[in-house]
């Protein structure tokens, strides 16, 4: 009889890159690792012997567990999370059920920024707003971001252990046609179809291809809005992080639909009386 604290992958995945997105904790112990060592966007690994740990972390957070199968181990720290007063779900048919429904897996060795401190360059647009809200929303959402003169981005990176991005002469960064997003998608393995559309209009905007994605001079208008409401980038990038929701939301749930408005056949008789 499954447990009453399950969530299926289907709706777990429907949650990864919403800001109602739970905390994800991969339990799977070194041996199960080691046959697929990939993530569940914004999952991290733990010891589940040492799962109570992060109970000063996990205060008020929703959580799911995962193992390789969802039994034991899953269902064993879920009990003992819901015992210190946390809302924790067990992932039906853990790690092994969610790659075998084809959802997004991240590869750890992308995973290599000390710390989750990231650095660009300072009054952000488009890709480096694009970019950190990918990482928040998918990869970690405790990622911080680093925004200094371009100059010295490569610096401050060196200086502070962290990783430089959407800059010249840098791993992360424009490769041909593609700009610093489309390069993330793909090395964190996360070319799911809404991200793919979101990275044209992301492209289209950052690259002035408006002729690529009708909905890319939007993005560039609100993005420029954006940096003139905002000298602060940090808050800049929070109101940006709005923003990119909307429009993953739109890529994933709304291309179908369209809006018209037309006044009631009432209204019409009336004004023509």
């Amino acid at each position: 009889m499954p447990s009453p604290n399950e969530i299926t992958c289907s709706q777990l995945n429907r949650l990864v890159g919403t800001d109602a997105a739970p905390v994800i904790i991969d339990l799977r112990i070194d041996e199960d690792y080691q046959l697929d060592p990939r993530l569940i966007p914004t999952a991290f690994r733990y010891p589940f012997e040492q799962i109570l740990d992060l109970l000063p972390q996990l205060v008020d957070k929703q959580v799911v567990v995962s193992c390789h199968r969802g039994r034991k181990i899953s269902l064993g720290a879920m009990a003992l999370l819901r015992s210190h007063g946390v809302v924790a779900e067990v992932l039906s048919g853990g790690h092994v059920a969610w790659h075998e429904a084809q959802l997004p897996l991240i590869p750890v060795e992308s995973l290599q920024c000390p710390g989750g401190l990231w650095v660009t360059r300072h009054r952000p647009k488009i890709d480096r707003i694009a970019c950190p809200w990918l990482i928040r929303r998918f990869v970690d959402p405790k990622a911080r971001f680093l925004f200094v003169p371009p100059a010295a981005v490569v610096e401050v990176a060196e200086k502070y252990a962290a990783t430089a991005f959407d800059v010249a002469d840098v791993f992360w960064t424009h490769r041909g046609d593609q700009c610093t997003f489309d390069m993330m998608l793909h090395e964190f393995s996360l070319e799911t179809e809404p991200l793919l559309r979101l990275a044209t209009i992301v492209r289209a905007a950052d690259t002035d291809q408006l002729h690529l994605a009708p909905q890319a001079a939007g993005l560039l208008a609100a993005s420029l809005g954006l940096s003139r409401m905002y000298k602060d980038d940090q808050r800049q990038l929070e109101a940006g992080m709005q923003l990119y929701d909307a429009f993953y939301r739109w890529c994933r749930d709304a291309t179908n639909e369209g809006h018209e408005w037309i006044p009631s056949e009432s209204r019409s008789v009336a004004n023509d009386e």
